[in-house]
């Protein structure tokens, strides 16, 4: 088993506040359990900084309406930043695709790789249910993602 893993869960400082939110166990399970696994972070790979401003997937538009083009990711100063959101799940996606990654353990509420709550698009705090845009391409190409190690056993 291969298994792609939010580079801020495994402690590297990716996220948009550079900071991470390094998961030890996560990291003791993958150890112990011998699995092949690969932190990426599909923000950074596409083009974007760390730290940076933080981003959230438009008001009343889902993580399928971005990759069909229907919908945008914004800054919170209303900066457009799709192109990097897009650009970089593909580079993820296809990194997996060439090493045959099966599963993904993401981390939640990011409008790239949040994979049942993101942000509704008004930076107010409100979660909806939904996926981001790395979790929603990741699933529309075969790969599974868990939500933590026991389903990972489990699959």
């Amino acid at each position: 088993m291969k298994v792609l893993v939010s580079a801020c869960l495994l402690g590297i400082n990716s996220r948009y506040d550079g900071k991470n939110k390094f998961n030890k166990d996560l990291l003791s399970f993958l150890i112990n359990n011998n699995i092949d696994f690969f932190p990426l972070c599909a923000e950074q790979l596409g083009g974007l900084t760390t730290p940076r401003e933080p981003s959230e997937i438009e008001y009343g538009f889902t993580a399928q309406d971005v990759i069909e083009g229907r919908g945008r990711v914004l800054t919170k100063s209303g900066k457009n930043v799709t192109k990097n959101y897009i650009d970089g799940a593909n580079e993820v996606l296809k990194f997996c695709k060439s090493i045959n990654i099966t599963h993904a353990i993401l981390a939640e509420k990011s409008p790239s790789c949040g994979y049942t709550k993101t942000y509704d698009g008004t930076f107010s705090g409100i979660l909806i249910d939904g996926n981001g845009i790395l979790t929603q391409l990741l699933k529309n190409n075969g790969i599974a993602i868990v939500k933590d190690m026991q389903d990972l056993n489990k699959s």
